[in-house]
Formats: structure tokens, sequence, C-alpha cells
């Protein structure tokens, strides 16, 4: 018997396999990123307009350019410990699960049934009235093996639709990676700048605390009047009211640096609330050009490979019009206990089980038109996201290459105040002009830093912008300084004064 069910299984396997080699193609389109995508021009991969020429390719790991060791373990640390990264990779790992799911399909299926029982049948069933046959144990044993052929592809499809899925996810993680290294680097980035700005903010309450005392003093001999006073409290508590929303801003800031590396909001880096220096990038500002943003953002290689699985999904729609054959393999048992093992026992079968659905293919031609809008929209969506990568990293190039020359301007204009700072305290010291004068002459070189002081904060928050518009910081570091996916010479970058 055991040899008998050896022969069986090999021929079905034959049999499955010729099948297999029968079915040369699946139905369906086979996937290609259309030729009509935005992402198969050749305008898409031009320089970027608002950067100049400069061969200098964005880094692996971009935040390594600040040269700041707190920001290189508190980005590290986000990436190990955040919650969104935590979320995305059950989200891959599901993927993966219905992948292999769906993979299953190919395989053949073996089922097992049996179990004794206690009873008998009832007499009329022997046509036997008013018998009743005398109980006893019985038994039934069952295996089946069962086998899909493929003929149209429909799993092959199935199995790409689900592959291409589990590629969109991965590229979904990718891009949550992004989003928390950008977010702890900008969150970084308004601590230390929401520090120095506050720094200097009170140090203008000093000076108007000053100026007050002044003008007290020459109230009380006589000297100013009253208004002088009373507009001097009215400056200070002006600049005392501006201090509580930029305590307020840096203390938002670190606890949303807390949570972004997985901690509690009151557990913040205790070394991050004294810090008054914002990060700067030193020297060039990497930005590449139009082809590797392409192939480095991970929303375009999601929108791309979505577009994928919908394309597949049309093969799994279009096979429902062919028949689907089955092949099956069966062999049973069944009896009283005590003839068990005897020939007349034992039954088998062998044979394909063909089902087609004929002759209305409404409701598939419905989920065929289905699949077809659902790739025509995966393709706008594809297109899309390219016009968005794109326009994001255009407007944080001008937006960065702006603030750089408003810095410029707010850097002279600094500049001079300190000159005129500096000749009214040796005016006073000489008493050659009243210490007033010199007061006024301090506010203003404050108001200049602190203007300056905000500038610096926007650039601190434009460079984190375009980088996270670039859409590095997941690639794997090859120790080249590279992104595994940033072969190509020609790129751009943006030059820091």
């Amino acid at each position: 018997m055991k040899a008998m069910l050896s022969r069986l299984v090999f021929r079905m396997a034959a049999l499955a396999l010729a099948a297999g080699l029968a079915a040369c193609a699946a139905v369906g389109p086979d996937y290609r990123q259309p030729p009509e995508a935005l992402a198969s021009q050749p305008g898409t991969a031009r320089p970027f307009a608002e950067a100049p020429a400069n061969a200098a390719p964005l880094p692996a790991h971009w935040w390594r350019l600040y040269r700041d060791p707190l920001l290189d373990r508190l980005v590290t640390q986000a990436l190990a410990h955040n919650t969104d990264l935590r979320q995305a990779v059950a989200n891959l790992e599901r993927e993966r699960a219905i992948e292999a799911e769906v993979a299953g399909a190919q395989r053949p299926t073996l089922g097992l049934s049996g179990g004794p029982s206690f009873g008998h049948v009832s007499g009329l069933s022997m046509l036997q009235k008013g018998y009743e046959p005398p109980s006893r144990f019985n038994y039934s044993a069952g295996a089946s093996l069962s086998y899909q052929v493929d003929l149209f592809g429909q799993i092959r499809r199935s199995i790409e639709a689900a592959g291409a899925n589990t590629d969109a996810a991965a590229a979904a993680l990718d891009l949550v990676r992004v989003n928390v290294a950008a977010g702890t680097a900008r969150a970084y980035a308004e601590a230390c700048s929401t520090g120095l700005r506050l720094q200097i903010a009170q140090k203008s309450v000093a000076l108007q605390q000053d100026a007050l005392n002044v003008t007290e003093r020459l109230q009380r001999a006589g000297r100013a009047g009253a208004i002088d006073a009373n507009r001097a409290r009215a400056q200070l508590e002006q600049l005392n009211a501006a201090l509580p929303p930029l305590q307020a801003g840096r203390q938002g800031a670190l606890y949303r640096l807390a949570t972004l590396t997985g901690a509690l909001p009151q557990d913040f880096p205790r070394e991050v609330a004294g810090c008054t220096a914002p990060p700067r990038v030193a020297g060039m500002l990497p930005v590449g050009g139009g082809a590797a943003l392409l192939r480095r953002r991970p929303d375009i290689r999601q929108a791309e490979r979505s577009l994928a699985a919908s394309t597949a999904r049309i093969g799994v729609a279009t096979a429902d019009l062919y028949p689907k054959v089955t092949l099956g393999l069966s062999a049973s048992s069944a009896g009283p206990a005590s003839d068990f093992g005897r020939k007349d026992t034992f039954g088998w079968s062998m044979g394909p089980l063909i089902s087609w659905t004929l002759p209305n293919t409404g409701i598939a031609q419905a989920r065929i038109a289905e699949a077809e809008a659902s790739t025509r929209a995966a393709l706008a969506k594809f297109d899309g996201t390219v016009l968005t990568a794109l326009r994001e990293t255009e407007t944080a190039l001008g937006t960065y290459a702006r603030e750089l020359d408003r810095r410029a301007a707010l850097q002279a204009s600094r500049d001079e105040s300190a000159k005129v700072a500096a000749q009214a305290r040796q005016l006073y010291r000489s008493g050659r002009t009243a210490y007033l004068d010199a007061l006024d002459a301090e506010r203003s070189l404050a108001a200049s830093d602190g203007a300056l002081a905000a500038s610096e904060a926007q650039l601190a928050d434009d460079q984190v912008v375009l980088f996270m518009a670039l859409g590095g910081g997941w690639e794997p570091d090859d120790g080249t300084g590279l992104a595994a996916n940033e072969a190509a010479p020609a790129s751009t970058s943006v030059k820091v004064r």
C-alpha cells in the first residue's frame, strides 16, 4: 500500500511540474516603470535651479556634518527607541508575513483526518425494518494532497503584489527614519537657538534695568521728568514679556526631543537645557542632484512600489476569467475497528478539479476595471510624490539661500552697532557723553544681537528642513561617507557663508 501511494505521489508531482512548465507566462501586464511617469522624464534628473553646481554628494548620515557628538548620540538614541519607528518596523514584519502567506499557495497542501467512534447505523439503512444493529467500535482515517496548478499566473501575480507591498513598507520605514533623524536634529537646534535668544533677551533686560535705574536717579535729582521714568519702566516690562515665550519654546523643544528619543517628556537630556550655540554645518552644504534625489527619497520609492503592487493586482483579477485547475490525491480507510488493516477498508482517488465560471464574467471584469483604475491612481500618486519632492527641495534651497543673505545683512548691521557701542563707551569714559547715550548704544547692539540670533535659529532650522527634503539619513553607511545609492558623481552643494 505504501509503495502504491508513493507511486501516486510521484505521478502527481510529475503532472504538476509539467503543468507548471506549460504555464510560461502570467496574464496581466508585466510591471515596468511607465515611460510616461515623471520619474522617467530626463527633466527630473537635472540639477536643482536654486543650487550652484558643485560635486558634493549628500552623505548617508548627514547629521554628522555638524560635528556635534551630543547630536550624534541623540539621533542614534532616537533611531533605536523612537515609537514611530517601532510601529513602522512592526508594519514591515506584518507585510513580510503576508508575503509568506501568499507564497504558501505555491506549495502542495497535505490534509489528515481521522478518529474512532462507537455506535451503529440505523436498521432502516440496512433495509431491515425493526432491526437494531449491534453497537461496536469503528474508525475512519484519511489523507489528502492537493496542488493548485498556476496555469495563468494568478498565484505568481499575488506573490508579486505582496512582494511590492513589502518593499513599500520597507520604504515607509526608511521614510520614518528620515523624519525621526530630522525631527531630533530640529528639536535640538531649536532648544539651542532658543537658549541663545533667551540669553540675549536677558542681556537686553539687564541693560534696560540699568537705564531705568539711571533715569530714576536723574528724576530724583530733578534732571529728568516722570514721563522718562515711566517710558523706561514700560520698555523694561516689554522686554520682560518677551522672556516667557522663549522659555516655553525652549522647554517645548526639550520635551519634544525627549519623546523623539523614546523617553518621558520630563526626562529630557539635561545637557541640552543649557545649550546656547545652535548647530551649524561648517563648509559646504551638500545637496546632490535631481537624479540622486529620485533614487534616495523613500516616499518616491514607496509610491513606485505601490504602483508595482497595483499593476500586479491587474493580473490577479484577470486570472479569474480563466479556469482553475487543482490536482488532488486522497486515500482513506474506514470500517469496524476489528477490520483495521484489511484491503477492503481502503480507498483512494486521484484527478484534477477544474472550476470555471462561465458565461457570466461580469464580476471578474468589474474587478479588472477596479484594479486598472487603482493602477492609474497609483501612477498619479507616484507623479505627485515626485513633484512634491522636487518642490520641497527647491523651496528649501531657496529659503535657505535667502536666509543666508538676510543673515549677512544682519551681521553687517550688528557690526556697525558694535562700533557705535564701542565709541559710545569710550566717549562716556572720557566724560564727553551721558550714560544714557551709552546705554542706548548698548541696547541697539543687544537688539542687533537678538535679530542676528533669530536669523541663526532660522538658518539652523532651514538646514534641517533642507536635509529632510533631500530624504537622507536612512541609508547604511558604507564607511566612505557616501550613501549606498549615491554613486553618481554629478551633484550640487550650497555654500555656507
